[in-house]
């Protein structure tokens, strides 16, 4: 996990939200991590993150049942065709899942209809896919940054 969150550190104009108990973030935001494009290093007040590191299970999210020690999962919002080639299907759940597999490149189990994958404790299998579809998430978020905002500092 801490490879993954430094990783994406080390991007261009990354903003990696870790929020901690004592720093004003509501308290099941603990222990995760969010992604986002932010050259100014502030949070974005118009555009979610594009990838997350999540710690435990929450209301409506349990599937990949992250409660025990050491399960954690990488989540990443995908273009469609990514998505249609990592899953084998549309942007969705259309066929059964087993969500608590780890190391393997999955559809979120609710936000797979919105484009995320997820990876529970991504290992050899998955790691640099992880990191590459990071990367690409990234890039995509600064795209969209600069026709909102102009290309900014070269």
């Amino acid at each position: 996990m801490e490879q993954i969150i430094a990783a994406v550190r080390r991007l261009d104009g990354a903003l990696v939200l870790a929020p901690q108990p004592g720093d004003g973030f509501p308290e099941e935001a603990w222990g995760d991590s969010f992604f986002y494009y932010a050259p100014d290093g502030r949070i974005p007040a118009n555009a979610q993150p594009y990838g997350t590191v999540v710690t435990r299970d929450r209301p409506g999210d349990t599937a990949s049942d992250l409660d025990p020690p050491g399960r954690w999962r990488v989540n990443v919002h995908v273009d469609r065709g990514t998505f249609r080639r990592l899953t084998g299907e549309p942007r969705g759940l259309v066929r059964p899942r087993d969500h608590t597999a780890t190391d393997s490149v999955l559809p979120h189990p609710v936000y797979g209809p919105l484009g995320w994958v997820c990876v529970v404790n991504p290992g050899e299998a998955t790691t640099d896919t992880v990191m590459g579809l990071l990367r690409e998430a990234h890039d995509a978020a600064r795209a969209r940054f600069a026709r909102r905002h102009g290309p900014g500092p070269a």
